[in-house]
């Protein structure tokens, strides 16, 4: 099949006329690939995909599930890279019953992953993000970004590219701005999608292709229905064709040009339903189901299945959210400068975006985080798998159960382990899978510095020049981040320690540190000084305290103890 840039339209009059649906029941781009399947990796975005994928499957049709080896061997990439494919995978496949995504992380090279949907997975990587647009007000952008930073100094430097990267701080799209992208690029390439699941009717050859059921169900990678304030109806019981079918009878197969026709006027539908409401928001009239609305609380969508929290514009503040505070199952926190935030909950994807001077405390997040676009932040979560994009001089603590993923335009970055906890920590992580045994946060994997997924141009010759890694805290350096117990006994839980075991040369400088620390209060406390010493010496060590927050950063944490 062809590429097709326009829906086709039925006529109300015709028999076969699929009618309008319903405007609470609209289709949406699953956006959890796009968000989080992309990788930055040239040999996975093909010049020209079907043609690719086509033979990929006639290569690989008698491996229903496809390993690292097979993949690696067909695809021509490395072991590191086809095992970064089915990880990455697993973490946004739709279907929580494939074996792909109940895998223990030992066990994903002996699963395998489902041949359709590593099609599919493959295909989107030609995918092209939506360019960043201005902030409405750069000035109040100049006022909370910091006005001079290490890196200023050589801008000179740069490629116009890079330049151009360094002073726009990449605002976020909006969420219906990067839903309307991504129901565009699905409409053109739906013809496409649809032939490499699709089967030819024997004796009739290739031009007339057929949809099973099964092979329908593997779009829910890419889209999904959802009734308003429902949790989303399953692909197969939306469509006409496949709706109400006996799950004893296998049901009969639909023409692929009649799926191709139902999804393209409904994409078309769903299309003009945001125009609308963008419209409206631009018109001073915003509907109170908008989920585009920018908010510095948690917000949901009108959908939740697809529910995402988010947390923007907080500055020199402190911030806490707990598990019963998120409706749904994803948070965004973005544009935040210069303050504490603490997310002590069980999440399914995080995303930090724009984020500077800022310490940010993500508690489960059971199938990936993403840090983008930051300068300065010091992140502390415990999650299946992080990556970290175009960031500079960034920490990052982490309890990871796969390797920290690198990619884009980083400077300076650190990682060290894990090195705080709150009551409810452990129950949080074995509610979204995170396995307390395996902490890979010293293992990072470099990609490449030029996304080609960017709508930027990019220079030649450059796809391949890999990102910068980030360097191991010195054990010397590394504290463990007290969390405030604000709730008290609200907050029943059993955690008591920081769960992921600590590498010996950082708990030995622990363990010093408390030994020196209790031997100084001992001598503090046996030293004959009268009164006025002792005054003297409070001063100088509250003098030198206070000088140590600033100069570390930890003085955010006190903006907790200011009341709201």
């Amino acid at each position: 099949m062809a590429d097709s840039t326009e829906s086709p339209s039925t006529s109300a009059s015709e028999p076969n006329s699929i009618p309008n649906p319903n405007p609470n029941s609209l289709i949406h781009p699953r956006r959890e690939p796009f968000e989080h399947g992309l990788l930055p990796i040239p040999k996975l975005i093909f010049p020209d995909p079907i043609q690719t994928l086509t033979q990929l499957r006639q290569k690989l049709i008698s491996h229903p599930r496809v390993d690292y080896a097979t993949l690696a061997d067909t695809l021509q990439i490395s072991a590191d890279h086809a095992k970064l494919v089915l990880d990455t995978l697993a973490s946004v496949l739709h279907n929580e019953a494939d074996p792909l995504v109940k895998a223990q992380p030992g066990e994903i090279d002996s699963v395998g992953a489902d041949l359709h949907d590593l099609i599919l997975f493959l295909y989107i990587q030609s995918y092209k993000k939506l360019l960043p647009r201005t902030h409405k007000d750069s000035a109040a952008v100049a006022d909370v970004w910091p006005s001079t930073s290490a890196f200023d100094g050589y801008l000179s430097a740069l490629s116009p590219l890079q330049l151009v990267r360094s002073n726009s701080r990449r605002f976020m799209p909006s969420q219906a701005d990067e839903e309307a992208h991504q129901l565009s690029y699905l409409q053109k390439h739906m013809a496409n999608i649809l032939s490499l699941l699709a089967e030819p009717v024997e004796g009739e050859g290739e031009e007339s292709l057929v949809l099973t059921m099964e092979g329908f169900e593997h779009l829910g990678f890419l889209i999904q229905f959802g009734e308003k304030g429902s949790e989303g109806v399953p692909l197969s019981q939306a469509a006409p064709f496949f709706a109400n079918s006996d799950p004893d009878m296998p049901a009969v197969p639909v023409p692929a040009a009649q799926v191709h026709d139902w999804i393209s006027q409904n994409i078309a539908s769903a299309l003009e339903h945001i125009t609308e409401r963008i419209s409206s928001k631009e018109n001073g009239s915003p509907s109170v189901s908008d989920q585009d609305v920018a908010m510095a609380d948690a917000c949901t969508s009108s959908i939740s299945a697809r529910v995402s929290s988010f947390i923007e514009g907080i500055s020199k503040s402190s911030y806490v959210k707990q598990a019963s505070d998120f409706k749904g199952s994803s948070v965004k926190v973005l544009n935040c400068h210069d303050s504490v935030i603490y997310i002590l909950a069980p999440l399914r994807y995080a995303t930090i975006y724009g984020c500077s001077d800022t310490t940010i405390v993500l508690g489960a997040v059971g199938k990936a985080a993403r840090i983008e676009h930051c300068e300065r932040v010091h992140v502390i979560t415990a999650a299946k798998r992080v990556c970290i994009a175009n960031c500079r001089e960034c920490v990052f603590f982490l309890g990871v159960n796969q390797k920290p993923l690198m990619v884009g335009d980083n400077h300076k970055l650190q990682v060290a382990p894990y090195n705080t906890y709150y009551s409810d920590l452990e129950e949080h992580m074995a509610k979204v899978g995170i396995d307390t045994t395996i902490n890979r946060w010293d293992d990072p994997l470099a990609l490449g510095v030029i996304d080609p997924h960017d709508s930027l141009s990019h220079p030649a010759g450059v796809s391949d020049v890999q990102a910068e890694s980030a360097t191991s805290m010195d054990p010397d350096q590394f504290t463990n981040f007290l969390i405030p117990n604000w709730f008290g006994s609200e907050s029943p839980g059993s955690t008591k320690a920081n769960p992921f075991p600590l590498p010996e040369p950082y708990m030995s400088v622990q363990q010093r540190n408390q030994k020196n620390l209790h031997e100084i209060k001992q001598l503090l406390r046996e030293a004959p000084l009268e009164e006025n010493r002792k005054r003297e010496l409070s001063c100088a060590l509250h003098l030198l305290f206070k000088d140590w927050l600033y100069a570390s950063g930890n003085i955010r944490q006190l903006y907790c103890l200011q009341g709201d």
